[in-house]
């Protein structure tokens, strides 16, 4: 996956803003002010935090060497993932996953805020 695709696979998802809080470099992908993505774009080797659930982190980490404790983040619910070590499908997985954890904590109202086309 290239970081063009990621950043578009991150942006498809309902409500879905870049932003750069930290510095012009540091794409931080939001769902409703809420972040379910961070990475650098131009970093080599590409590299994102993901939201996990705990139990699914632990396990992704020892399956995958690409998977690690999220840098700079709590490091129970957030993994690093290097996006060249997997399949790009698991990556999207990832993703996806990060995303529809992030939405579920949202206060209902919001919740079905993003239901409505």
């Amino acid at each position: 996956m290239t970081p063009a695709q990621l950043r578009a696979f991150c942006l498809g998802f309902n409500a879905a803003v870049e932003e750069f809080p930290f510095t012009p470099e540091t794409s931080v992908f939001k769902v409703l002010g809420k972040v379910f993505a961070l990475t650098a774009l131009d970093a080599e080797p590409l590299k994102v935090n993901l939201k996990c659930e705990p139990e699914a982190a632990v396990r992704l980490r020892a399956e995958h060497e690409a998977i690690v404790p999220g840098w700079h983040m709590n490091k129970r619910h957030w993994n690093t993932v290097t996006v060249g070590g997997l399949p790009d499908e698991l990556v999207r997985e990832l993703v996806e996953d990060s995303y529809d954890l992030v939405v579920a904590g949202l206060p209902r109202a919001e919740r079905l805020r993003l239901d409505r086309p």
